[in-house]
């Protein structure tokens, strides 16, 4: 059997957007402790999770954007021992406090860390359970919960520092990894697959996409089995026809059919499906190395089973 890495860190609880976000540290709490108890987390090697650099992000990201929340973020610490506002409103759904940032760096840091454990040959494949999410930070802005695309660092280290030249993208997320599609739109080293409800925030991935991105928009209340036939049916191809010699994962579970912040319906089975289906291209093409990142989920039960029956596909259990 195979090792299978888990990269989290405790800086990833201390990013918070307020009471009542969906987007909160009891999410990470929620599969920690769903993994312990199941027994899963004795199976995973845990690995160090560095603080990503400035030419790390800076390899996915606009230098004006990650200077621009540094700024923020600077104004925020220096305010608030005055009573200043403890927030800067990003958009509508999306908040920076003072430690949203060292969070963010954290959980792109996961992203270069379990990539080079992978590349290495350290693990076979690895999931990363870091928060804020990554997958609607565009090059140039932060949306939609998200600072720093931490795929979007993940794979450009893969290709820039590691020599890839075929690294694949797979994003089952209810909502559209837009962030994603922006940075990779046109690059033919890179193949991204996405599933998403549609009409739905943030309302894109329809719209003439580039070549190398294969977008699958399903109406709300699509059922498990019509999305396995349409991914058995459309990714796989691609897929094959692709050979990555790595897959990352940008592994949003808010699809799940007790998720209010979406209205399809899978449920923990259907992602353990989905997981198996890229594991099996891994295996034929590259080597079976996967590095998987946590994006959406936010009912919590649904959040910690969704994970355990992805990880436990990931490490052979």
């Amino acid at each position: 059997m195979g090792k299978t890495g888990y990269f989290s860190h405790r800086d990833c609880w201390k990013h918070d957007m307020g009471a009542g976000h969906p987007e909160c540290p009891q999410r990470l709490d929620a599969i920690e402790d769903r993994l312990l108890l199941t027994g899963v987390a004795d199976a995973l090697e845990r690995g160090d999770v560095p603080l990503a650099t400035l030419p790390q992000i800076t390899r996915a990201h606009a230098v004006e954007h990650i200077e621009n929340l540094e700024a923020l973020n600077q104004r925020l610490v220096a305010d608030e021992p005055a009573g200043g506002p403890r927030y800067a409103q990003l958009d509508p759904d999306t908040a920076l406090m003072r430690f949203s940032l060292l969070a963010a760096r954290r959980a792109a840091g996961a992203a270069i860390a379990a990539t080079d454990a992978v590349i290495s040959g350290a693990l076979d494949n690895a999931f990363c359970a870091v928060r804020p999410p990554g997958h609607h930070a565009c090059h140039g802005k932060a949306m939609g919960f998200c600072f720093i695309n931490n795929i979007a660092v993940g794979v450009r280290h893969a290709i820039e520092v590691h020599g890839l030249e075929r690294v694949a993208i797979v994003d089952f997320d209810v909502h559209h990894g837009n962030g994603t599609e922006d940075i990779f739109s046109g690059d033919p080293r890179v193949l991204m697959v996405g599933i998403f409800q549609h009409p739905f925030y943030p309302y894109s991935g329809t719209d003439h996409p580039a070549p190398n991105m294969l977008n699958l928009p399903v109406p709300a209340y699509t059922k498990g089995m019509d999305v396995r036939e349409l991914i058995e049916a459309c990714w796989m191809p691609r897929l094959e026809e692709f050979r990555p010699q790595m897959i990352f994962v940008s592994a949003g579970f808010d699809a799940h059919r007790d998720d209010d912040l979406g209205q399809l319906r899978l449920n923990e089975n259907d992602f353990a499906w989905i997981t198996e289906r890229i594991r099996e291209v891994a295996r034929r093409h590259a080597g079976g190395r996967i590095v998987s990142m946590l994006e959406g989920g936010y009912n919590l039960d649904a959040l910690a089973a969704s994970v355990e029956a992805h990880v436990r596909v990931l490490a052979d259990l």
